[in-house]
């Protein structure tokens, strides 16, 4: 597949009724948050996932762009914007020489498309293990803490769990010896149920292994063999899970939080999230780490799914804006 499937799974939350006027400024929350913020803010690169598909932008050029166009010098990859260049180690070499120079830290790979670690078949099972491996070597040269993997195969949530412990389980000790944290963002199939991903963590009992509490993804639909728009559209939803008594449940074991937003009012508010909620439950579990910004309103336009986004300029600004303004607050 030649883009990144889980973007399907991971509109979850809905796009009916997000709105945002045209000409909303970026300076709304212009003034500086009252306090240090208790976490890094990081852009995720699928915020820029049009310019990525449409190759206006590269993956070499994202570094220079974070840091000049949005003044972020913490940055998170996905894997299938890298173009099959994730083993080719002379270019993982020159990503890190650009970042240097740059001043920008590299903070994890978001690792898709490289099988299934959750698959009944343990030979199976074992090829999407060691698929993952140039990811681990890719992270440690860049000076990464983590990569982030998805958990899913066919069968059963408690089949999933049980081959997922060994698959994922396998992986964070690979991980481990590299000193590279393997980390579970709720995106899909079980993954999208917080007692599942907790109770995997709890067999897995490894300090490498961990999650990353993603804002959306917490409606679950049936399982999708052939990915595209219109499965994901006409996919029947399972179950709707409470984001914020997730986020709370998944936080013990977070290394990492994805900020997603996908509309905002007239304020500059999320139209989804309360944002003053959430990052007083991720500030009371005592995270002091990166928070990424994944604005994909634009991605949901690109997609074709109805609703009035932000371009992507606007919503990763608008989004560093709520994030500086709400976590300045509650710091």
């Amino acid at each position: 597949m030649n883009t990144r499937r889980d973007f399907l799974k991971k509109t979850g939350a809905g796009a009916a009724g997000l709105g945002l006027a045209a000409t909303l400024p970026f300076d709304l929350f212009a003034e500086a948050p009252a306090k240090k913020l208790f976490f890094d803010i990081s852009l995720a690169q699928f915020s820029l996932a049009g310019s990525f598909f449409s190759q206006k932008l590269t993956n070499i050029e994202f570094p220079a762009l974070a840091k000049n166009t949005y003044g972020i010098s913490n940055i998170e990859y996905v894997s299938t914007f890298w173009n099959g260049k994730g083993g080719d180690k002379e270019y993982v070499k020159e990503l890190k020489a650009r970042t240097d120079d740059l001043g920008v830290r590299n903070v994890l790979i978001m690792v898709d498309a490289e099988g299934e670690l959750g698959h009944p078949d343990a030979a199976t099972r074992k090829q999407a293990v060691e698929n993952h491996y140039k990811w681990v070597e890719a992270a440690k040269e860049l000076g990464c803490h983590a990569i982030r993997v998805n958990l899913d195969g066919p069968g059963t949530d408690e089949e999933i769990a049980k081959a997922g412990v060994d698959g994922y389980g396998s992986l964070v000790e690979y991980g481990q010896q590299a000193g590279i944290n393997v980390i579970i963002e709720n995106h899909f199939g079980p993954s999208t149920d917080a007692k599942w991903l907790v109770e995997v963590m709890k067999q897995v009992n490894n300090p490498y292994a961990g999650l990353l509490p993603d804002f959306g993804n917490f409606v679950r639909r049936e399982r999708m063999e052939e990915m595209t728009i219109e499965a994901f559209k006409n996919a029947k939803v399972i179950a709707t899970f409470d984001k914020y008594e997730s986020v709370k449940a998944m936080m013990p074991y977070a290394k990492g939080v994805s900020a997603k937003t996908h509309g905002f009012d007239a304020k500059g508010n999320d139209t989804e999230t309360d944002f003053v909620k959430m990052l007083t439950i991720i500030k009371d579990s005592g995270f002091k780490g990166f928070m990424g910004i994944e604005a994909e309103g634009a991605a949901m336009k690109m997609f074709g799914v109805e609703g009035n986004y932000p371009t992507e300029e606007e919503g990763i600004k608008l989004t560093k804006n709520l994030l500086e303004k709400v976590g300045g607050k509650v710091s």
